[in-house]
């Protein structure tokens, strides 16, 4: 039903998850002019797409891939040699780029570029052309563009036609002029994910979903070639095309990268079922939860939490603020939003406190957030979470995406626009109070063992917004809407010792059915805080 992506390069306790820069090494700036012809001789001539009369666009890019849709699809075959295709973890790993080596770094700019190594698990490669005014030339990195350590024989590898590479990544000075640090990587399938000032790789984004979580057998679309235009010493922005290719579907996809505190990826994806699609998930988000505060289960660690990502921000049309704390269910756990033209949606790791999860080497408190801002009128849709059971922060068990109304039909044309906010801050200031906390225990009195199984206590913290600075005495109006299956017992609302409020909730539930539970804080008949949203099953 579901298939997690490809798996991860080494535990997430010492080192950086599949599309970083464990997947060829340590972190390296570093920098090839596109012409170097060393690298060209070695793997044959570079071949070159748009001219200065018939530039190429991505309108061009466009109409190659809608005629490409029309035709039978043809799985990638790989060209690997043997000695490439058959290299264990271990010697992957071994093979690192040379940090003098990569795109632009003998040139003014603010961009660096680096290929990642074939191999192991990266069995299909991806083509890199560089253009400037519409005319872009494959770049063929070269075997002396990577150095070959213990256990490897670098005679093997010196004379061996690539053919592509297994992706890229792209550094930028995000902390301090004088440094290049990682900003975006593509890696795998459309795999890619990027970097804010201060933060660490943690979630990834995907070009496409396509049958997630459904009955069909899941696809994962792939990145074949990227556009890439070089940069100019004064740009603030790197822009990128890319062809995406899936036996139901090809795609254009455009990406305009500024880095900053926030980093910002503005996308322009166009598609072309070749097939009717069951699902068709667009601007999917791909993230880890293993416990928190408000789901420890059994977990014996002494980590208070171990996610990347601790919950779901959607908001609304009208501007309503949603937030749905994350959980890993014992079973699968599919929850959907209905939505009509949402403002934006996205995986936050909320909680910045280094204390919550005392974890030196993995620092989950720096872990980006990433918000989807639609760009347009996306129509009606549905907002998709999916939570897949794990007993191990190596997996990646949340799936967030949207699933627009009109349905993906063979022959049809679907274009869709937003912006993507990498950081460790990527939402607005706001005066609406929002969820800092979710606790879930035992129902009843706390100096008694309770009676009653089927009920549980809910704490929801709220700060900030207009409310931080009310005094105790303040009058607060919960508002609490409980579904059919279930009933409140109990509410009270008290003032935190940082100047925050926290509602606690008695609830009972009547069937082994899904409890959905909404909440948010009124006061003179005004909204003054973001929505809670929870799904209580029968095992949490």
């Amino acid at each position: 039903m579901f298939a997690v992506k490809i798996p991860r390069i080494d535990s997430r306790r010492t080192a950086l998850k599949l599309g970083l820069a464990a997947a060829c090494g340590a972190a390296f700036p570093g920098s090839l002019l596109a012409t170097r012809k060393a690298g060209a001789q070695q793997s044959g001539e570079q071949s070159t797409v748009g001219s200065q009369e018939q530039p190429f666009s991505f309108d061009v890019l466009s109409a190659r891939m809608e005629q490409q849709a029309r035709e039978e699809y043809r799985a990638p075959e790989s060209t690997l040699p043997d000695v490439v295709a058959n290299l264990s973890y271990d010697q992957h790993r071994a093979i690192r780029f040379r940090p003098e080596q990569a795109l632009w770094r003998a040139e003014p700019g603010e961009f660096h570029l680096q290929a990642f190594y074939p191999g192991w698990v990266f069995k299909d490669t991806t083509k890199i052309f560089i253009g400037t005014g519409g005319v872009y030339s494959q770049h063929v990195f070269g075997s002396s563009d990577f150095e070959y350590r213990p256990p490897l024989d670098p005679s093997q590898f010196q004379t061996l036609d690539l053919g592509g590479v297994a992706g890229f990544r792209i550094h930028a000075p995000l902390q301090r002029p004088d440094y290049f640090d990682e900003l975006v990587t593509f890696l795998g399938a459309s795999y890619f994910r990027a970097l804010g000032t201060g933060s660490r790789y943690g979630l990834s984004a995907r070009g496409l979903a396509i049958n997630t979580a459904t009955s069909e057998t899941e696809e994962f679309p792939r990145f074949s070639a990227f556009y890439i235009d070089q940069p100019q010493p004064a740009d603030p922005s790197i822009r990128i095309m890319a062809e995406l290719h899936s036996p139901s579907l090809a795609g254009a996809y455009l990406f305009v990268i500024t880095p900053g505190h926030t980093t910002t990826i503005e996308t322009t994806c166009r598609l072309y079922p070749r097939t009717d699609i069951t699902r068709l998930g667009i601007a999917p988000l791909t993230s880890m939860y293993t416990f928190g505060e408000n789901d420890r289960s059994d977990h014996d660690d002494f980590r208070p939490e171990v996610h990347d990502s601790d919950g779901l921000m959607v908001i609304r049309a009208d501007g309503e603020e949603m937030w749905r704390p994350l959980k890993n269910p014992q079973t699968l756990a599919l929850s959907y939003f209905q939505e009509s033209s949402p403002r934006a949606f996205g995986l936050l790791q909320r909680d910045r406190d280094f204390t919550h999860y005392q974890d030196t080497e993995a620092r989950y408190d720096l872990r980006p957030s990433l918000m989807i801002e639609m760009l347009g009128d996306w129509g009606n849709g549905v907002v998709e979470l999916v939570e897949i059971p794990t007993d191990s922060e190596a997996n990646d068990n949340i799936v967030a995406f949207w699933v627009p109304e009109a349905k993906a039909t063979a022959g049809s044309t679907m274009e869709f626009r937003y912006l993507m906010k990498w950081g460790l801050s990527t939402l607005d200031e706001t005066l609406m109070a929002r969820v800092s906390g979710t606790y879930v225990g035992v129902g009843g009195n706390a100096a008694e063992a309770s009676d009653n199984p089927s009920s549980r206590r809910f704490a929801i913290n709220f700060s900030g917004g207009s409310i931080h600075n009310l005094p105790p005495d303040a009058e607060l109006d919960p508002l609490v809407d409980m579904p059919p299956n279930a009933r409140l017992l109990d509410s009270s609302l008290s003032r935190l010792p940082d100047g925050g409020w926290r509602l606690s909730l008695e609830i009972e539930r009547d069937d082994a059915q899904p409890v959905e539970l909404r909440v948010k804080l009124s006061m003179l008949q005004r909204i003054v805080s973001e929505t809670w949203l929870y799904q209580w099953t029968s095992t949490t």
